[in-house]
């Protein structure tokens, strides 16, 4: 399973400093999340302060 960012993202950057593989990036219209990186393991979407993270199949 990957993670994607939906509508909501702050900018805080709290889920890339998280993300054990460097699979986020964070832009100017929010973060990235590169689903060929994302090893699924939720730390992004665990530590995102505006619940803006969700996971995708």
């Amino acid at each position: 399973m990957v993670y994607a960012v939906k509508q909501g993202c702050t900018l805080c950057g709290m889920c890339a400093m998280e993300c054990p593989v460097g699979a986020i990036t964070i832009g100017k219209q929010g973060a990235k999340i590169d689903p060929e990186k994302c090893v699924g393991c939720g730390n992004c979407a665990m530590n995102c302060a505006s619940e803006a993270i969700v996971a995708v199949e």
